[in-house]
């Protein structure tokens, strides 16, 4: 295959490799399992470390709200030395020492912007990086986290202060003897309501609605701990609900209503210190913003407040800016793929750890990676994507981000078990589509406009 544009531009022949992007905690995770299973790949991340959220995002008085047991990879257990809870140092170093551990950082290259990612010729994936660079590759595996995307709320009116996203919150001193008003009901919305009660002047926390607060621990034991692979949904919101009563009561003791959804159908949030605040007369909860108003907020209740700084801790987009559009097939936080990273109409692109399950990434992780790679090497045997033999086989297309990692632990160990099967209907289905193939029409093309050829050149 030759390509000459009007530029001469070379593309580097990388048709053996996979290419991964990220160097986060999903992305060396998901690189270890490629190297353990001998396939080929290099691997990009747009910062200048390795870490991903914990290196670039997270404020320096973080901590894991999972506990360490269930956020570690199962094959490098995190240092005896460590809390149940983790620091954001604790997380990078962590991070850093499995890097190394696992010689993972001479594929790796620092400070590589992905600026577009396309389909060409003969299911091949071409990728153009910020300083110009293209390369060829057999696929494309996805972990640049959904972190990064700041979701802001449409505010009504101005305001005289200043508005920062939860990711631009670094340190203490950001809050220190301001009047902080923080919006959201997440687990940053909360640790930041209650660094701003312990250095500001003035904590506010505006919640649309009420969310469930679990303690972190109960009876000395993380909460994430106590829950068990056999156990079913139903079991874990009863057990949820008796810790939640046990530790600290009703809604109504705090001034709030009670939620309208049932326990872990949204992200939980685990937090022991926004109630003792609440009862302490350091965070004053709020109900949604109306309007803004020169230095003050108006609540729908149509109490107002006066504020110095507004924190957004309302989330994130799922975002992969570097897709052409017909490849954007996101609806709010799902990704619609089939077995949580396959297409059913284009092969080689797969989207890793865009959900969001009640527990540590890295358990989960160490145990999707061995039946990823299986399906790496499955999809080499097949012409016809893997997400169509999913779907073929009566898979359905996800309905929400969120997931009980106890079920998708018994799930994976279903498929390893089931793996045989899934060969025999995938080689059924290849052979019932001959002609299958990806989409070129997008990718390709030169600055003119037009499809052109180009040369491979090995680098």
């Amino acid at each position: 295959m030759v390509k000459e544009s009007s530029k001469t531009q070379k593309i580097f022949d990388r048709t053996h490799k996979q290419l991964i992007i990220g160097a986060g905690f999903v992305g060396l995770g998901m690189a270890w399992a490629l190297k353990a299973a001998d396939i080929p790949y290099d691997q990009v991340d747009a910062s200048d470390d390795v870490g991903g959220n914990w290196y670039h995002g997270v404020y320096e008085t973080a901590h894991i709200i999972s506990s360490r047991k269930i956020t570690q990879f199962t094959h490098f257990p995190m240092p005896d030395n460590y809390p149940d809870f983790p620091s954001a140092q604790n997380m990078r170093d962590y991070l850093n020492a499995f890097t190394d551990y696992f010689d993972l950082r001479a594929q790796i290259e620092l400070n590589r912007t992905v600026n577009y990612v396309r389909p060409v010729e003969n299911n091949l994936w071409e990728v153009t990086f910020a300083d110009g660079e293209q390369r060829i590759y057999k696929g494309v595996v996805m972990c640049n986290g959904h972190h990064w995307c700041k979701r802001f709320p449409k505010f009504q009116g101005e305001f005289h202060g200043n508005i920062i996203h939860s990711k631009d919150y670094k340190h203490p001193d950001q809050l220190r003897g301001q009047r902080v008003l923080v919006i959201g009901g997440g687990n940053s919305a909360c640790d930041l309501a209650a660094e701003a009660a312990r250095v500001s002047a003035k904590s506010v926390l505006s919640m649309r609605e009420s969310v469930w607060f679990i303690p972190k621990s109960f009876a000395g034991v993380p909460v994430a701990d106590l829950i068990k692979w056999w156990m079913p949904q139903w079991f874990q919101r009863l057990m949820a609900h008796g810790i939640i009563r046990l530790s600290f009561g009703t809604h109504e003791n705090y001034g709030l209503s009670k939620p309208k959804y049932r326990v872990f159908d949204k992200h939980p949030t685990l937090n022991n210190e926004v109630p003792y605040y609440i009862k302490h007369g350091r965070i004053i909860p709020k109900p949604a913003v109306r309007q803004l108003d020169g230095w003050e907020v108006e609540f729908v209740d149509g109490s107002r407040e006066a504020f110095d700084l507004i924190v957004c801790a309302t989330g994130y987009n799922v975002a992969y800016p570097f897709l052409p559009p017909e490849l954007q097939r996101i609806e709010g936080a799902v990704v619609k793929c089939y077995g949580g990273s396959f297409f059913d109409d284009y092969k080689g692109l797969y989207f890793i750890g865009w959900g969001q399950a009640r527990g540590g990434v890295g358990s989960l992780i160490a145990a999707y990676g061995s039946l990823f790679t299986r399906c790496l090497k499955l999809q080499d045997e097949i012409n016809v994507p893997l997400g169509l033999v999913f779907k073929e086989i009566g898979q359905q297309l996800p309905k929400t981000h969120l997931g009980d990692p106890q079920q998708i632990f018994r799930q994976l160990k279903l498929a390893n078990l089931l793996f045989s099967w899934l060969v025999k209907k995938a080689h059924q289905v290849d052979n019932q589509y001959p002609n299958f193939s990806n989409n070129p029409q997008l990718g390709l093309i030169d600055n003119g406009g037009s499809l052109s050829t180009s040369t491979l050149h090995g680098f």
